[in-house]
């Protein structure tokens, strides 16, 4: 049996992917390799990384004094609520409350970021 993409992805992280809204997404951050930073840094290479230390980023200092090493634990309790988890963060998203949300999400960045 195939499962196209839309099938198997819930309706929030399908439109990540959509041209419509990948635009939309890509305004705050990149995925890939040596791609910029925008209004937040870029993402590849996060997991195992400490936060607020992407190159040529400019973090907040909460963001940067908050220590985390970025894994999966850490990513999903973060989407939870991001001004939470890191009091003082410029961060602008309001955060997933469903756990199976954030679960996708997660695995949605690893495979997009390594």
């Amino acid at each position: 049996m195939h499962l196209s993409l839309r099938s198997a992805l819930p309706t929030w992280l399908f439109k990540l992917q959509d041209p419509r809204f990948k635009t939309r997404r890509a305004q705050y951050h990149t995925l890939g390799a040596g791609e910029p930073n925008k209004v937040g840094p870029n993402l590849h290479g996060i997991f195992g990384r400490k936060s607020g230390q992407a190159e040529g980023y400019s973090y907040t200092t909460a963001n940067v004094n908050k220590g985390v090493t970025w894994d999966g634990t850490a990513l999903f309790e973060y989407h939870e609520n991001p001004k939470k988890y890191i009091p003082g963060t410029k961060m602008a998203f309001a955060g997933l409350k469903r756990e199976k949300d954030r679960n996708d999400l997660v695995t949605y960045l690893k495979e997009a970021t390594t």
